[in-house]
This record gives structure tokens, sequence and C-alpha cells, in this order.
């Protein structure tokens, strides 16, 4: 079908082979989207691409507004418990972008899914001890240095360095994080389980990197991440395909200066539920996030040292009794399911990101993933 498709959402995929349209379009018949999703021939300037939206008057009616957190329930999609239908509901979601999602080869996409698959299906298993100060890691997997903190061991695959260092199941144990530290490792799981199927090369650069020094902080966003959505432009509040990493920022200027309470960073796992590392079998909901940090400033209190800390027993008891009180509930979310304000501004402001943080491309002819170390 011929369209008008500029400033569309979707994705735009370039694409060099018949070969790559017939596995495009399998992939979208295996997922029960092929009649869903309208496919347009465009022009590139370095070969063949085509752009694909899943049909507006579906989107409008699966995900209103662009909210996709109610969709996998309402459709009938057992997420928690198959693999494929969480498949569906990330393909569905990008499918649905409200901005154009690039991606150099069908490929690429393919990994896409697959990548944020990997790293939802991290994200239920992971659990750790919360801690703004202190740092553990499996001590048989990773060694650690004041220069270059905590590195893997040689002879230690990355794999299952990281899953001993968040799987419980696996170590017997919980391990100190902070939570963005926390969704580093998880998101870093998820990559480099697809490196091993689809560029074991890059794999074994990235072992190497991680056994020198691991990638961490603003450096990781750099060479790990892309970032869609902008301040200036910003996405769809409730707007999330599973796999992102969330930023919710704490929009009360006191409490947020507590050490590791400025906002929360978790991953969305789909079906309306995001990470809950500290107690891994009860996901957040959006509501429920919302609650815990409005109620931050609640729980303010001066530690023995004189240091602002945070008394979760009283966020937790406020939050119970928000919870029990409807027209208080109303009235906190619609305040916190704001957009947030720009950085160092306080006041009119919600909880909600502008943006959201993905992998970036892995195959091995179009990846962008440039480590330091090579």
């Amino acid at each position: 079908m011929k369209r008008d498709i500029a400033a569309l959402g979707g994705l735009y995929l370039r694409w060099h082979s018949a070969r790559e349209l017939d596995a495009l379009e399998s992939l979208l018949a295996a997922c029960g989207l092929d009649d869903k999703v309208y496919l347009t021939p465009c022009r590139a300037h370095d070969g063949h691409s085509v752009h694909l939206q899943l049909d507006p008057g579906v989107a409008a009616a699966w995900m209103p507004d662009h909210d996709t957190t109610r969709w996998a329930a309402d459709f009938g999609l057992d997420t928690a418990g198959c693999v494929g239908d969480l498949e569906i509901e990330i393909l569905a979601a990008l499918l649905a972008s409200p901005i154009p999602l690039d991606f150099p080869s069908v490929a690429e996409l393919v990994a896409g899914v697959h990548m944020r698959r990997n790293i939802v299906l991290a994200g239920r298993r992971t659990s750790m001890d919360f801690h703004t100060s202190e740092a553990e890691r499996p001590a048989d997997c990773w060694c650690c240095d004041e220069e270059n903190g905590f590195t893997v061991r040689p002879g230690c695959g990355l794999v299952d360095a990281l899953r001993k260092a968040t799987q419980p199941d696996l170590s017997g144990r919980l391990y100190a994080f902070s939570c963005y530290r926390a969704t580093e490792y998880v998101m870093l799981l998820g990559i480099a389980e697809e490196l091993a199927v689809c560029n074991p090369d890059l794999l074994a650069r990235l072992q190497r990197q991680c056994e020198t020094r691991v990638i961490r902080s603003g450096q990781f966003h750099d060479v790990f991440l892309r970032e869609y959505g902008s301040q200036d432009h910003p996405l769809p509040p409730f707007y999330y395909v599973p796999g992102d990493r969330v930023w919710f920022r704490n929009p009360d200027e006191r409490s947020s200066d507590v050490i590791g309470f400025e906002g929360s960073w978790v991953l969305y796992l789909g079906g309306g539920l995001f990470t809950n590392f500290w107690k891994r079998d009860q996901p957040y909901t959006l509501d429920a996030k919302c609650l815990e940090i409005y109620h931050w400033r609640h729980g303010v209190r001066y530690g023995a040292d004189g240091q602002l800390v945070m008394d979760e027993a009283i966020v937790e008891d406020r939050v119970a009794d928000s919870l029990a009180d409807g027209e208080a509930s109303l009235r906190i979310l619609a305040e916190m399911k704001r957009w947030r304000e720009p950085k160092g501004c306080y006041g009119n402001g919600g909880c909600i990101d502008t943006t959201r943080e993905s992998p970036r491309w892995v195959c091995p002819e179009t990846s962008d993933l440039v480590l330091p170390l090579h």
C-alpha cells in the first residue's frame, strides 16, 4: 500500500536480498501480525529500505494513546509463561513506536527482539541486596582492584559471571548492588547471550574487555545503549517496550538528596510490570512505582552521622495507606504520571522520563557497538 510515510513512527529496515524480505514476512506471520502491518517500500541512500508500522486502526484499538502496558493481557498473551508470546509483545510494541526506529537489516531486528527477550528473562531471575556505597560479586568469577573495580576472572565466561552475580538461584546468595549498576549487569547479560548466537567474535572481544575493565556508568550508556525520545520530543508516558531500561525521577528536591534515591532505574518486563530487584517476586506496576517514589519524601530522616537517610519502612506504610484510599491514590498518581522536569528543576513535574534505552546493533556486518579495548 502506497502511503505518505513522512514523520511516521514504526520501523525502518534496510534490506539487500529477497531472502531478507521473505524472512521478515515469515517473522511477522509467525507472530500473527502479518495482516496487521503496513509494509511500504521506500528509498535509502545505502540500499533498499522498507517502512513497517502497525495498522493505525489496530494500534488505536490495541494501544490507545500508545499505552503498551495493558496490551499483552488484553490480547490474551501469556508473556510470563511463553517466550513466544513475549517476543510477540516486543515486536508489536516496536511496530507501534510513535517515533521511527531504525534497523540496518532484518537480522538486526531479530537480534534486537532477542536481546530484549533475554533482558526480560534475566530481569525476572535477578535479585540483589540494595546498597548505595557497598558492592559485592562472586569471588570465583570476579576480582576487584581500586583502579578498575570489579573485573571478570580470566577463564570464567562473561555470561556465567553475570548470571552468578545477579541470579541467586545459581549463586546461592544475594550480592550488593545499586539499582543503576544492577540494570547494567542485566542488560549486558542480555546482550552477551545474543552475541553468543549471532556474533561470537564480538563476544570474545567483550570478554577480554570485561577481564580488563567492565564498562559502567555514562560510558556504559554510550557504548552499549541507544536512547530514543528526548526532553523536547518526549515519548508518550505509557509507551514501553519489554527490555527497555527506564528511569523514574524523584520529583521531590529534599528526598532526592538522599544517596540512591535521586530516582529509580528499572527494566520493563512487559505486561505492565517493571523489575523489583530487591523483591523479585513483587515486580512493580507503574502505579506502585509512582506511589513508592512519591512517598520517599515522607521517609527522609537524619542518620546518626547527620546525613540524610531513607526510612523505607515508613515509605512502605505510606504506600499501603495510599492504596487503601482510592481518592488519595488518584491524586498522587495524577501528579506523578507527568513527564519529569529537566535536571535541576523541581516543583511542576512528575516522575515519568521522556526517553527509553535499548541495546545497540550487534550483528557482524552492521554492529555499531564499539568497545574501547580492542
